[in-house]
């Protein structure tokens, strides 16, 4: 059985549904956080990512190539108890419109790490696996520390300028990698990883410009698998409405995947926008690389209290013979450490 530290998985990771207000607005999460993903759900509009090393002042958007925008007066700050967001803007807080944010908590104010060949800045939660990491690519071979005393399962990384995002899942190995802000298929390249797995101290980063640019900052978030609370793996899809059951150790907050085999969108699934709370089956989707307005895919995946269990027969959850991909984050464990379990759904 899931044993887990963490108890309380909503102080290191919540996702958070909030309205715009077209004024400074503060929005709680629980935590002072150290990544802000947000995304408008009403509206067509873009992806939104905050981090604490980078600064409130600068976001990067999730299905675009675009380097580095400022926020100006649209995200102001990290508070202790959530953020600020600012002026009227409709990819923010505008009046009439309904937005979803996720946000993770890592080790607050970055530190220097010099355990691989390029120095980087890290942000490192070692208790929840999760660190923010900075550097500044040099388009060679090379290693970067990440800080998280075990080997990441799933590292996601951004050029400042303009390139691709590059996403790392040990299920696919150190010879491939992932475009976050596409729907390609797994692409094998010796130039992301070089072809190295990372350890308890570092990842290693090749040649392409997308995971290591010559003279470019490059920004990466790198996660951990915690028992009962986060959990990085892969499926196999069966093409059916009785779809698969993901044993994960805890009842899921928040769930993304990705069909590595085919063309297909990355999907995000969470418990605070599901249209029935604490229902299943939860099927309100964004897409990471699209803009697009929430939308309900009716049969969609059920959050169970250990797991979860693919009710979708679209490809792009449950492609017959395909490998699908997926990262969780817990709302309870399924035994903590004062030995309550979760309770099913």
């Amino acid at each position: 059985m899931a044993y887990s530290t963490i108890i309380k998985p909503n102080t290191n990771f919540t996702p958070t549904i909030y309205s715009g207000t077209s004024a400074s607005h503060a929005v709680s999460v629980g935590f002072q956080p150290d990544l802000v993903w947000l995304k408008p759900r009403s509206v067509a509009d873009n992806h939104r990512l905050m981090n604490s090393v980078s600064g409130a002042g600068f976001y990067l958007m999730s299905n675009a190539t675009n380097g580095e925008s400022a926020s100006g007066t649209r995200f102001t700050s990290f508070d202790t108890d959530g953020f600020t967001l600012g002026d009227a803007d409709e990819g923010w807080n505008q009046s009439g419109q309904t937005y979803a944010s996720w946000n993770w908590l890592a080790g607050g104010t970055a530190s220097s790490n010099t355990d691989g060949t390029i120095t980087s800045s890290v942000s490192a939660n070692t208790t929840n696996g999760f660190s923010v990491v900075s550097f500044t690519g040099t388009g060679a071979n090379a290693t970067v520390g990440h800080g998280l005393g075990v080997a990441p399962k799933w590292i996601i990384v951004k050029s400042r300028g303009v390139e691709n995002w590059r996403v790392y899942s040990s299920y696919l190995g150190a010879t491939k990698a992932m475009a976050l802000n596409g729907n390609n298929a797994e692409d094998t390249d010796s130039s992301y990883w070089n072809n190295v797995e990372p350890t308890s101290s570092l990842f290693t980063v090749g040649t392409n410009a997308g995971t290591n640019g010559s003279s470019v900052n490059m920004i990466a978030y790198c996660f951990a698998d915690v028992k009962g609370f986060s959990k990085m793996g892969s499926y196999t899809g069966n093409g059916s409405t009785d779809g698969t059951f993901i044993y994960t150790g805890f009842s899921p907050s928040f769930i993304m995947f990705k069909n590595a085999s085919v063309t297909e969108s990355w999907t995000i699934l969470d418990l605070k926008r599901a249209s029935v709370p604490n229902a299943n089956p939860n099927a309100e989707v964004l897409w990471p690389n699209d803009n697009f307005a929430e939308y309900d895919e009716t049969q969609g995946i059920d959050f169970l209290s250990n797991g979860f269990k693919v009710r979708e027969s679209a490809t792009g959850f449950n492609g017959s013979g395909n490998t699908i991909i997926y990262m969780a984050f817990a709302e309870n464990p399924l035994v903590g450490t004062n030995n309550v379990p979760a309770t099913a759904r």
